[in-house]
């Protein structure tokens, strides 16, 4: 299975690569910064190797450190659904990250100040290879570069201050993405694989991407109706039941938890949570 990450070099350019075991094949141009959204709409495999780095010493970031977008899918799940108390909808709930919120597997989540109510969110998310508008559903696979795991951290007092999310949704140091970019060609059966959420070791999400409301073909055909989707654009697909914010006691995250994020072959999103100074 090849996994393409995004990273660090020990020189603090950034770069993208194929990761091989331990090594890390550098697929960028060497010497300056080189970004994986630039080369997602070309045949990845056939991009030759600049150099080999080993995986200690390059630094991961986020799978697509600088998309030009990330949507984000509320309500997706009917079990999350139901546990919200909301009416399932005829559309589905989108709103918006912003990049410079999102960290790498391996960085710490950051709980904010003004917060104690800091949520998991495990999902799937989709990477956009090939642009487009209007993408009708039956040809929505062809516009896919991969899949990686997200934990898209709320805030959920900033999340209902008001009727929109984004206050909840994009604060630094909450969104967690990666660790690598998996083809589709590695993942035959999508719906299959299991979103699985632990914290500290408990698994508190578990339900097969399946079980989704509206598929990823569908929010693709969606969301591109509205907004022209681009090369490296994020769409992340929503979470399943179980959210910390809705069990009997709440379950939220705090300084010294550790959130692991798991997703069938895609891989697994691990990260500490940190409070912020």
């Amino acid at each position: 299975m090849t996994q393409y990450i995004s990273f660090r070099r020990p020189d603090g350019t950034s770069s993208f690569g194929r990761l091989d075991g331990d090594a890390v094949h550098d697929l960028g141009a060497p010497g300056a910064d080189a970004w994986l959204r630039d080369v997602l709409d070309s045949d990845l495999a056939a991009l030759t190797t600049a150099g080999t780095f080993a995986r200690a010493d390059v630094k991961l970031l986020p799978v697509v450190p600088n998309p030009g977008k990330i949507l984000c899918v509320g309500l997706n799940y009917a079990t999350h659904v139901a546990e919200t108390g909301r009416e399932q909808k005829e559309y589905p709930a989108i709103f918006t990250r912003w990049a410079d919120s999102l960290i790498a597997h391996g960085d710490p989540l950051v709980r904010p100040r003004e917060t104690t109510r800091f949520d998991y969110e495990g999902e799937l998310a989709v990477v956009i290879g090939k642009g487009g508008r209007r993408i009708p559903r039956a040809k929505a696979h062809e516009h896919i570069a991969g899949y990686s795991v997200f934990n898209d951290g709320s805030v959920r007092d900033w999340q209902r201050h008001n009727i929109q999310f984004t206050p909840g949704k994009t604060f630094p140091g909450t969104g967690a993405f990666g660790p690598a970019l998996i083809t589709p060609d590695a993942v035959p059966d999508l719906g299959s694989q299991r979103v699985q959420t632990r914290l500290n070791g408990e698994l508190v999400q578990d339900q097969p991407i399946s079980d989704m409301i509206w598929d990823v073909a569908f929010v693709i055909e969606y969301c591109s109706t509205f907004a022209p989707l681009s090369p490296g654009d994020v769409i992340v697909t929503g979470t399943p039941g179980g959210v910390g914010d809705k069990r009997n006691p709440p379950l939220y995250m705090k300084g010294g938890d550790l959130c692991e994020v798991s997703i069938g072959v895609i891989g697994t999103l691990s990260n500490p949570v940190i409070d912020e100074a």
